[in-house]
């Protein structure tokens, strides 16, 4: 036991090596908020744009764009993607590594969130445009003040996942030399030489960060569920 302490002691403790992981931690969770934030964002509009064309055939174009676009992201790997725009795209250029964190897994989480929504829209019976014809209101209108709406409940559970997975995309960051959670644990192990401890650190991190979000997304669940019952 004590020789165990020792270790802790020696890995974490000795000259704040601590610090690492709760430095990496807030960076890890600064690219996961905001790239949520791009992800739904991007996603929300993809959905509409492939819904519309699906249901009006209007949007020819920009159906054709996102295609492309959900194409390439779906097809690739976020870590890939992650390098060619840090390596290639703003090769030139200096920037934040963390907003180029930020760009990577939100384009990359925008193509998963599109899909979810869309499907969402789908599902919706047709009965509800016809609803909002019957009250006046423009195709717009209806997408904007009927049918998203219901959609976003419909597939809420679903986009929360997304969240939780996106979170632990995140740990490829490093890849860009970006000192996130994951590339903090391996700083420690580089100078430690002890593998064990911080590696097991960064890991029971991600899963109490991952098993609080998913008890939200159940509670979530459940009250959907209540809802939809009353």
């Amino acid at each position: 036991m004590d020789e165990f302490l020792q270790k802790l002691h020696d890995t974490f403790i000795v000259d704040n090596r601590w610090q690492y992981l709760t430095n990496g931690l807030k960076t890890t969770l600064i690219i996961t908020l905001f790239a949520v934030m791009i992800g739904m964002l991007l996603g929300f509009l993809v959905a509409v744009i492939r819904a519309t064309h699906d249901k009006t055939g209007r949007l020819k174009i920009l159906n054709f764009i996102s295609k492309i676009y959900l194409t390439v992201i779906r097809g690739t790997p976020v870590m890939v993607q992650l390098l060619i725009i840090y390596y290639v795209i703003f090769a030139s250029v200096r920037i934040d590594k963390t907003l180029v964190g930020i760009l990577a897994f939100g384009i990359n989480s925008g193509a998963y969130v599109a899909e979810i929504v869309r499907s969402g829209i789908m599902s919706i019976d047709n009965g509800q445009f016809e609803a909002g014809a019957s009250l006046g209101l423009n195709y717009t209108k209806t997408m904007l003040y009927i049918i998203i709406p219901q959609a976003f409940k419909n597939v809420l559970p679903a986009l929360a996942n997304e969240c939780i997975v996106l979170l632990k995309e995140t740990s490829v960051a490093g890849y860009i030399a970006l000192e996130d959670l994951t590339k903090g644990g391996d700083i420690i192990r580089s100078v430690t030489y002890e593998a064990f401890l911080p590696l097991i650190a960064v890991a029971l991190i991600y899963l109490i960060i991952v098993v609080g979000l998913s008890s939200l997304v159940g509670r979530l669940e459940r009250r959907l569920k209540k809802s939809d019952r009353g």
